[in-house]
């Protein structure tokens, strides 16, 4: 199983945002990466009319929609999936970056705005590994501007995946 990261933060605080800065960082480093993004809210990714929506309504209990360029599979479920649970569909990646699941124990990278929320949610969190913040705070962990997502993929790559990360050629 790939290891997992968890990328957590307050609503707004710039979780995605990140994630797209550091998603690239870790691919220049020769990294397959799988991200998995935790909706408490629920969510419909098909479309009305579609076929792969009419196959899921018709009573398909798992239906999957392929490309030569892509796949993309809706399974019911009967509970909130674990990371762990949902690792299994990420062989082929070397580093699963979830945005969200703050309350699993896998690692997690916290990325603090004290303008969006006035303390870090992981202060106490032995979970955490590193702070992403622009902020004078010292959690006891590695601290990285909110802009150094290089730097993060540096550390991330060192930390779980030494002796694996290949610089991409340019050129």
């Amino acid at each position: 199983m790939p290891p997992i990261v968890c990328i957590v933060g307050k609503s707004d605080s710039g979780k995605t945002t990140l994630l797209e800065k550091l998603i690239p960082a870790l691919a220049r480093l020769g990294l397959k990466i799988g991200t998995v993004k935790h909706d408490v809210h629920g969510f419909e990714m098909d479309h009305p009319g579609k076929d792969s929506y009419r196959h899921k309504h018709a009573g398909a209990a798992t239906t999957i929609i392929s490309s030569p360029a892509k796949m993309a599979m809706v399974k019911d479920v009967d509970h909130d999936q674990t990371l762990s649970e949902l690792a299994g569909y990420f062989h082929d990646v070397d580093l699963i970056l979830s945005e969200g699941y703050k309350r699993e124990s896998h690692p997690k990278v916290e990325i603090f705005r004290p303008e969006v929320h006035p303390e870090p949610l992981c202060r106490e969190d032995g979970r955490l590994i590193a702070l992403v913040t622009d902020a004078d705070l010292d959690l006891g962990v590695p601290r990285f501007g909110l802009e150094a997502a290089d730097a993060l993929a540096r550390f991330l790559v060192a930390w779980f995946v030494p002796g694996k990360a290949q610089p991409q050629r340019l050129g």
